[in-house]
């Protein structure tokens, strides 16, 4: 194995993978009730075609594209669509849903894969793409076929599958890659010939060996398994691009000003079934894990089913679970019930207990310069945040540190992680996006 790679910055935080690591991939119940959300992705939302008792079957059409970055919504189960209402939503916010009844069935409309998918053109794979209403699943839930429609300016010289998967408790990427190899990587080669590309990377961080190992196997000669540092945040697409290939990506910029393009694992094995099956994004795979659930473990499960019913088959909540978040501990949300539903972007449930919940008031800023080192994008997170918590916006605008930081940041919580003064850091920030986002709106 050659020498790892990673990244200027970044924190080591504990990751209790081991929670799930190692527990092959379960199919969870047909669940009873879905609710499906026009919301799944980023952009407009999906427009629904469907009407209250219209019946359906797993992998129809029931909601179109809303716009060009959109991305259509597929039933899960077979049944009878009992209503189209707001739903609570992981993001915070109800939105419009579609809910559908179980017929207990579970009858799936017929597939139509792509001809010979590596002798067809790129607008073919492409459309299939869109029809079954694929986007990132890694979390950022943008829609692929645009990801995969870079204007003709910009040139692409690589293709980067994320397997670094460094959010800590997720196992979800490390064990497709372990079970799903052969099409994971499919996936990633059509998506490298629509873009027209031959260079291939994988990135995987080195606490995952056996899926090194079986990815290494079956890229073979088509491409190049990276070995990764475990450092988080690994997986974020700048400082992964920057580990495998030394371009760093300016700030606000997308991957493609350096001429990359990233793709989630669960992404790539979704193009794979859209292409060579013809199936819609209907399920994925889902880490169910934390000190609070008693048996951690990754489940395949049907989009729209409810938190509730994933904790309720793998065995419920220990007495001490206290929080639930959606997501993993660092970039993660959490939220007030497990009534909600699993959508395209959630990639993991986590369940954490009371003693992990320690509540810590923080003080002033003592200028240590711990998250100006921490800050995987090389900014001034100290700084930032001292003029956010004094509301001193106007001083934010006229140091542009409103394009060159806010809008750069992703919020990772680094910076929270290493801050002696326990500052919240990215609430600070998320503070101050939403007063420039307001303010824009106004104008």
């Amino acid at each position: 194995m050659s020498k790892a790679k990673t990244f200027k910055g970044g924190i080591h935080p504990s990751y209790n993978k081991h929670l799930s690591s190692d527990k092959e991939i379960v199919e969870a119940p047909l669940p009873e009730v879905v609710a499906l959300p026009l919301n799944q992705h980023i952009g407009a939302p999906a427009k629904p075609i469907v009407k209250r008792k219209d019946k359906v079957k797993a992998g129809q059409l029931i909601a179109e594209t809303g716009g060009f970055i959109s991305a259509p919504v597929h039933a899960s189960i077979s049944g009878i669509v009992k209503a189209i209402e707001p739903v609570e939503h992981p993001l915070g916010k109800k939105v419009d849903a579609i809910i559908i009844e179980s017929d207990g069935k579970d009858e799936w409309v017929e597939f139509n894969p792509v001809d010979n998918p590596f002798a067809a053109d790129a607008d073919t794979i492409r459309d299939k793409i869109k029809e079954a209403g694929i986007v990132g699943l890694g979390g950022a839930t943008f829609p692929s076929n645009v990801k995969l429609s870079p204007p003709e300016d910009k040139k692409i010289d690589f293709v980067i599958l994320n397997g670094a998967e460094c959010e800590p408790y997720l196992t979800t990427d490390h064990r497709l890659m372990v079970e799903k190899t052969e099409e994971v990587v499919t996936g990633l080669k059509l998506a490298a010939k629509v873009l027209g590309v031959d260079k291939i990377y994988i990135g995987i961080e080195t606490n995952k060996p056996d899926a090194i190992s079986k990815m290494e196997k079956e890229i073979g000669d088509d491409g190049q398994v990276i070995p990764l540092q475990v450092k988080y945040p690994q997986g974020s697409e700048k400082q992964l691009i920057s580990a495998i290939t030394g371009r760093e990506t300016p700030p606000t910029s997308l991957p493609m000003e350096v001429g990359a393009v990233v793709f989630n694992v669960g992404t790539c094995l979704a193009i794979y079934e859209a292409v060579f099956q013809g199936k819609p994004l209907f399920e994925r795979v889902v880490t169910l894990t934390g000190h609070g659930v008693k048996n951690p473990g990754n489940f395949k499960i049907r989009l729209g089913t409810y938190v509730a019913e994933l904790v309720e088959f793998s065995g419920g909540y220990k007495d001490n679970a206290a929080k639930l978040v959606l997501g993993g501990p660092m970039m993660g949300r959490a939220v007030p019930t497990d009534g909600i539903p699993i959508i395209k972007g959630t990639g993991g449930i986590l369940v954490m207990t009371q003693s992990e919940l320690i509540v810590r008031y923080y003080s002033d800023c003592i200028r240590c310069g711990k998250c100006i080192e921490a800050c995987p994008n090389n900014h001034n997170p100290q700084l930032l945040g001292i003029l956010i918590e004094k509301e001193r916006f106007d001083k934010i605008s006229e140091e542009q540190l409103e394009e060159i930081v806010l809008d750069d940041c992703f919020e990772c919580g680094s910076c929270t992680y290493v801050c002696p003064a326990h500052r919240p850091m990215v609430q600070f920030f998320q503070q101050a996006k939403s007063y420039f986002n307001n303010k824009k709106k106004k104008r």
